[in-house]
Parts: C-alpha cells; sequence; structure tokens
C-alpha cells in the first residue's frame, strides 16, 4: 500500500514535516516521487514509523537512532546487541534498587544505623556508590544535593543521605527524558533519609518506573522484530517464526 505524506503522517500523528526530517536524517528509507514529484511512502516505511513511535519511549531517540542507522546499512546483528545493551543496563538499575530497598529496610528495622555525622570525601563516595566523580560533580551543580565543604582544604564532604541520593540517581541513570524522570530526580533532591515513610515512597515510584520501562521495551522489541521481517535483512528471522 502506498501513502501521501499527509495521510502518511496523520495516520501516526506525525507532520509532514516530521516525516522528511526523518528521511533527512536517514531514520526511514528515502521516498520515491510520482510523476509529478510529490513523495509516495510504502508499507515499508509505515514499519519504520510503527518502530519509532514504539522504541523511542524505551530505549530513546538518540538509541533508536543508531538501531534504524545499523539497519539502513544491513548491520542487523549490531543493531540487535546495541538493543540488548540496554535492556541488560535496566536490569542492572533494577538489581541496584532492590539493594536500596534492603538498605532502607535495614534502616528501618534499626540492624543498621544512620549516622548524621558521618562524613565522606568524593573519593569514597566513587567508590561506595561506583558513579564516576565527575557525574557525582555534575549531579551537585544540578542541584540533586548540596554538600558541605571541609573548613581546611575546601574539598566536598558527602554524608549517607547523600550516598543513598546517588545510588538512587544510578538508577535512573539511563532513563529517557520524560516528565516523570524529571519529577523522581526532584523527588530525590528533596529526599530526607530520616523520614523513612517518604523514602519507601519514593523508592517504590522508581520501582513503578522502571517496571513500566521493562514493558515499554517489550513493545518497541515487537515493533522492532516487525520492521526486520518486513526489510527481510537476515535468514536469521527465520529461526524465530
Amino acid at each position: 500500500m502506498d501513502y501521501r505524506p499527509q495521510k502518511l503522517a496523520s495516520k501516526y500523528k506525525l507532520s509532514a514535516n516530521t516525516l522528511r526530517n526523518y528521511e533527512a536524517k536517514g531514520l526511514i528509507p528515502p521516498a520515491a516521487r510520482s510523476a509529478n514529484g510529490y513523495r509516495i511512502y510504502t508499507q515499508q516505511h509505515e514499519a519504520y514509523l510503527a518502530c519509532i513511535q514504539a522504541m523511542t519511549p524505551a530505549f530513546g531517540m538518540e538509541v533508536t537512532s543508531e538501531v534504524l542507522h545499523r539497519i539502513g546499512r544491513n548491520e542487523l546483528d549490531d543493531a540487535l546487541w546495541v538493543v540488548r545493551d540496554r535492556e541488560v543496563m535496566l536490569h542492572r538499575e533494577k538489581a541496584s534498587l532492590d539493594q536500596l530497598v534492603e538498605e532502607l529496610r535495614a534502616y528501618a528495622e534499626g540492624s543498621r544505623v544512620y549516622d548524621a555525622n558521618q562524613r565522606f570525601s568524593i573519593h569514597e563516595v566513587s567508590i561506595r556508590s561506583g558513579a564516576p566523580k565527575s557525574a557525582i560533580r555534575y549531579w551537585e551543580k544540578s542541584g540533586l544535593f548540596t554538600t558541605e565543604r571541609d573548613p581546611d582544604n575546601e574539598y566536598r564532604l558527602f554524608n549517607e543521605t547523600h550516598l543513598f541520593k546517588i545510588k538512587m540517581i544510578q538508577v535512573l541513570q539511563s532513563a529517557v527524558y520524560s516528565e516523570e524522570t524529571v519529577n523522581l530526580k526532584r523527588s530525590i533532591a528533596c529526599l530526607d533519609l530520616q523520614n523513612i515513610e517518604d523514602t519507601r515512597e519514593l523508592v517504590e515510584r522508581i520501582k513503578t518506573y522502571l517496571d513500566k520501562t521493562i514493558r515499554l521495551q517489550m513493545k518497541g522489541l515487537y515493533f522492532l522484530y516487525r520492521l526486520i521481517q518486513e526489510l527481510n535483512l537476515s535468514d536469521t528471522t527465520e529461526e524465530y517464526t
């Protein structure tokens, strides 16, 4: 089935200009032209658009673009590994969140004591959280937390609340930018670790977000697989049918 630009754009709630931009950026193949010069889009273009709209909320436009560019160069296996890398990253973030839940339970039960007077250097925080020092500095500059300064040398001083916040931020490190992720990070910035109930609620909101993300990823993969079938890129698709 062939489509005129406006018809295909309307079907996916896009503008004709967005279609042209996708084409210019190599996200969809170049459209053929009719005798009078109008673009003609095909079922293959529709499969690309469906894939873009399904993958972007789950993986972000940057990853989606990389995958489609690799597919456009017939680099199917490389494209699939890019997607798998993001799936693995989400799994690691869920494991990190589960660990934070255990830490929080230990605080609530009293088996782990919150020491408001204990201080850590940025080097210690980096080792304990696994976050690069550059990222920690950036998060502070972004207003996600504010550290004290050592009066003798002006070095940053961190406490356990900072450490917990940094671990929570890392859980959202690969999150696709959205109003929801912005609000979660704002909540992390306002977090008081001593308020166990509020902290539990925030952790549960992050878990809900991760659960939603994995479902979105599954949807994105479904439409990616449909695109691969439509393009007949590789005999490997036959292995799964």
